[in-house]
């Protein structure tokens, strides 16, 4: 018994573990945490999960995680049509929007382009961002490259700025008010705002 119960704790750490940003020791914590808590929030918990999952695709448009499709920003008639705001993640759509600046619209990449782990253009969301400034000739006249300031995010900001410039639409990127290496998920809003009100154009 004893046994089985510590097995089964072990199985919840591990899988907790495999979060990114979560050790064994924060994963462990997390357990001993979840565990104290009645039985009414571990379901709550489980349900909110694969509600998740199960309920959430990608925008159709934007790529962003959604519930309803297109999602909310993309949905909207009340954003700007000519700026196109490029992120790495999910999660960036949030941080920027929770800056209150940008008025646009987004596209989400899901990763950066990385050759020593194996993603190159095709591993992104490159041939869409594409699609999108075709499929709309003349509306289209900014792409913001939010990416982060990482030698990954800088390496896939200038190759989108050297196909999208032939284009003839303007290329900008963040300001550096972004600390480099930092993300921007875990970047206050004071400071994202003030890198898009500051965005510097690609040359």
């Amino acid at each position: 018994m004893q046994s089985s119960r510590h097995d089964t704790v072990s199985r919840l750490i591990f899988e907790l573990s495999k979060l990114p940003g979560i050790g064994e020791k924060t994963a462990a914590r997390l357990t001993h945490f979840i565990l104290r808590q009645n039985e009414d929030y571990a379901q709550s918990l489980a349900e909110a999960i694969l509600n998740a999952k199960q309920k959430t695709s990608l925008c159709q448009s934007c790529l962003t995680f959604t519930d309803t499709n297109p999602c909310r920003i993309c949905s909207s008639q009340d954003r700007n049509a000519s700026l196109i705001c490029v992120v790495e993640r999910p999660t960036d759509v949030l941080s920027i929007e929770s800056s209150g600046i940008f008025r646009g619209y987004y596209h989400v990449l899901h990763g950066t382009l990385s050759p020593l782990e194996g993603v190159g253009p095709e591993e992104l969301k490159i041939k869409e961002l594409l699609f999108r400034i075709n499929q709309h000739p003349g509306q289209l006249r900014e792409v913001i490259l939010a990416t982060n300031p990482s030698v990954e995010g800088e390496a896939t900001a200038l190759y989108l700025a050297r196909i999208i410039k032939p284009l003839g639409i303007k290329v900008t990127q963040l300001a550096y008010g972004l600390p480099v290496g930092g993300l921007l998920e875990y970047s206050d809003k004071q400071t994202i705002g003030k890198a898009l009100e500051n965005r510097m154009e690609i040359d």
